[in-house]
């Protein structure tokens, strides 16, 4: 029986399933189902006693009458267009429309013949119990095909020779019912959902398409064993970190391929694409819920204003600009001098936002450069300017201290001294924790340009904001874990003890804007970035996550620079809490601006020599908390530090 259907449906839809059946003749089987449909109603009306007589004449030009309205129906509604094989809703809709708009026809017109004078109504048009019985059994007969061919081409034909791998879902929702539906269509899906899983007591020992539904508890190694299991799906998008780790390592546990669906927001027209049915990422478990804040602040801050972000291309800019662009600004000023990710940046800004071409403006300049960024102020006159142009990478810039210094302390010097020039309303500084108790040159020029720019005594208020390490930010520990778990291993941390705070780029981009919004002069805000993160642990996981057990971990020692904790606070900074509990305002140590002006014609006066030594020995003098660790150096600092 398997083989007959198999061969029918080479026959119908082709060897590779590539050929659709022409609209013809989908039009020709669907009249053919209303001559089906008007004989068994004709049928029906006789056996009932409604008739005494069947006449060939009057019977055959009352179905050519009838014809000819559902003909016409069929092509008003196009129900023959869509691939019968992929019939869904819309196609059923079409169906029932067609029919019932026909039969209504039929139904007025006999109404108005029949106050003609003669028999005409009764030569040329059917009796309402035949069109009442056509109309039902012509749409219902329409509608059956549909299903059944799908039905059969789904479960016979689609999937022959395709080796499937058993998946189960956990969560029984809208978000299952999705995934279900989704892989289900999806004509390339190598995925077979054999069962939900799902929490609530009231889903149990139901079923979705014929899909039963378990309780959780039932993820046990049999169970998987005697299903053939090996992925397991979770489809709640909303579920708590805590409960979404669990699941994870109990699936690890279990050698099954861990995948997630995206959150809501990032559904495509209310539904799941297959390609978003995806591995779990690290990101996805990270040790604290999402932060969601309000957008009443940042609304009133942005919208109709002119918005600068400098470092536009980088990893947290493009993520700011992102943002901005739903809060309406009047202008966004994007300034980068990468071209390149700028070109990149520009290319998806322009496709993801069509409408709003004429409020983007894009830059290549450099921040080190006066005289180009005067030329960019004059130009624009931004209200508003989040500064995330600089070096962060910390080897290289304990290798290239000049280049740290001129670009991450006079760059922002430069943005900050035009942002007062222009009469701009807000600068927020991004910082980071590197420059609490800065252990390296990079943390060190985050420093100063945090006390360059709290001392200012302007018009402008001047905000900065600090966090910890991004998760798939460029240079980032994450991206370098995924490049060497491709190339095979071994993935390489500097020292199993060292510990990092982490939070996604959209957190930390949406509390930079929030932090900026609530902020007053001289303010510096530190976020809560949960849990601290053991980088030895998390490299493990990730080897988890991928399936491969057999890549090592290898300690390659501490970098120069590197510290195995970061901070957020200075040991004599503490911090009050602000109206959003993931922002806590620091109370930080106040500098007179005159003497941090003296400090910085000091350290240029030394950049211009070109020593490095010479350079650094300024910046420690500058930020007395600065000792270098595990650095060349070192030997600058007093033997009390080291």
């Amino acid at each position: 029986m398997r083989k007959l259907i198999l061969r029918l449906c080479n026959f119908v839809f082709g060897k590779q399933a590539t050929n659709s059946i022409p609209r013809i003749l989908i039009l020709l089987f669907d009249l053919m189902l209303l001559l089906l449909s008007y004989i068994v109603s004709m049928v029906m009306v006789y056996v009932n006693g409604f008739f005494n007589e069947f006449s060939w004449a009057v019977d055959g030009l009352q179905f050519l009458v009838v014809l000819a309205v559902y003909l016409a129906g069929f092509i008003i509604f196009r129900t023959y267009i869509g691939m019968i094989r992929y019939s869904g809703f819309n196609d059923i809709s079409k169906i029932i429309s067609s029919c019932t708009v026909s039969f209504a026809f039929l139904v007025a017109a006999k109404l108005l013949v029949t106050r003609l004078p003669g028999d005409i109504e009764q030569t040329y048009f059917p009796r309402y119990v035949v069109m009442a019985y056509c109309y039902m059994f012509t749409m219902i007969l329409m509608m059956l095909s549909r299903l059944t061919i799908r039905r059969i081409y789904n479960e016979f034909y689609r999937n022959r020779g395709l080796a499937r791998t058993n998946a189960i879902v956990y969560g029984a929702g809208d978000g299952g019912i999705l995934v279900y539906r989704t892989l289900n269509q999806d004509t390339e899906s190598k995925i077979k959902i054999v069962a939900f899983v799902d929490d609530n007591p009231k889903k149990i020992k139901k079923d979705i398409n014929s899909v039963p539904i378990y309780s959780s508890k039932v993820l046990t190694a049999d169970f998987i064993a005697k299903n053939r299991i090996e992925v397991l799906i979770l489809a709640i998008p909303s579920l708590d970190i805590k409960r979404k780790n669990e699941l994870v390592d109990l699936g690890i546990s279990l050698k099954l391929k861990v995948k997630t669906v995206p959150s809501f927001t990032n559904w495509i027209d209310g539904e799941v694409k297959p390609n978003q049915i995806a591995d779990i990422r690290i990101e996805d478990l990270l040790g604290r819920d999402p932060i969601i804040l309000g957008k009443e602040n940042v609304t009133r801050e942005l919208s109709g204003k002119v918005v600068m972000v400098t470092g536009a291309a980088g990893s947290i800019g493009s993520e700011i600009c992102r943002q901005v662009m739903t809060y309406n600004p009047k202008l966004l000023v994007l300034l980068d001098q990468a071209e390149s990710p700028m070109y990149d940046l520009q290319f998806e800004l322009k496709n993801n936002f069509k409408d709003h071409l004429d409020q983007m403006a894009f830059v290549i300049a450099n921040v080190k450069d006066r005289r180009r960024m005067k030329e960019v102020f004059e130009q624009y006159r931004p209200n508003v300017i989040y500064h995330a142009a600089a070096y962060k990478h910390v080897p290289f810039m304990e290798e290239n201290p000049y280049e740290a210094v001129f670009v991450n302390v006079f760059g922002t010097k430069n943005t900050a001294d035009l942002a007062v020039e222009y009469g701009a309303e807000k600068f927020v500084m991004i910082s980071t924790d590197k420059a609490v108790n800065p252990t390296n040159v990079m943390g060190a020029t985050k420093r100063i340009a945090e006390i360059y720019t709290q001392s200012r005594e302007t018009g402008t208020k001047f905000v900065t904001t600090r966090f910890g390490n991004v998760l798939g930010s460029n240079g980032s520990v994450v991206p370098l874990f995924r490049k060497q778990l491709m190339q095979g291993g071994p993935l390489t941390v500097t020292d199993r003890r060292i510990i990092r705070y982490f939070m996604t780029i959209p957190e930390a981009c949406s509390l930079v804007l929030e932090a900026g919004s609530i902020g007053e002069d001289d303010d510096v805000f530190v976020f809560d970035m949960g849990e601290p993160v053991r980088i030895y642990d998390l490299a493990q996981r990730m080897i988890d996550l991928a399936g491969r057990p057999e890549i090592k971990i290898v300690e390659i020692g501490l970098r120069p620079g590197e510290k195995l904790y970061e901070e957020l606070l200075a040991t004599k900074e503490n911090t009050v809490p602000t109206e959003n509990k993931k922002i806590k305002r620091a109370k930080v140590r106040q500098y007179v601006s005159a003497d941090v002006d003296v400090l910085l014609d000091k350290l240029l006066t030394n950049l211009d020599t070109l020593d490095q030594f010479k350079i650094v020995g300024v910046m420690k003098e500058i930020v007395p908390e600065f000792v270098s660790n595990n650095s060349v150096f070192t030997q600058l600092d007093k033997p009390s530090e080291k």
